[in-house]
């Protein structure tokens, strides 16, 4: 059974961050997984099923600010690309790199 299979079956924590333009834009957190001592973490909006043909799965880096956690956009391409790597490579993720959206 891969990671993703009983997606629809759990409640999902949902986050609420502030989007590009300065709206509050809610995630549903999929999962944290940790590169290189690093977490980070995938998201999904709210409004989006992973059951639908296309999708926007969002990867973003954790980082501890004192008590809570940050959520913050990874602006480094080559760090983009090692997480999104190490994701793929993982149980359950393999789905994600049939998405016509997905770049190497």
């Amino acid at each position: 059974m891969g990671r993703f299979d009983d997606m629809e079956k759990r409640e999902l924590q949902v986050i609420k961050t502030v989007g590009e333009n300065g709206e509050e834009v809610n995630l549903k957190l999929l999962d944290i997984v940790t590169v290189n001592d690093f977490d980070y973490a995938l998201l999904l909006p709210v409004d989006e099923d992973l059951e639908q043909e296309e999708c926007e799965v969002i990867l973003m880096r954790l980082k501890q600010d004192t008590s809570e956690y940050v959520f913050e956009t990874i602006e480094d391409d080559e760090e983009f690309n090692l997480v999104s790597e190490a994701i793929l490579c993982e149980e359950g993720y393999e789905n994600l790199a049939d998405d016509e959206d997905y770049e190497e």
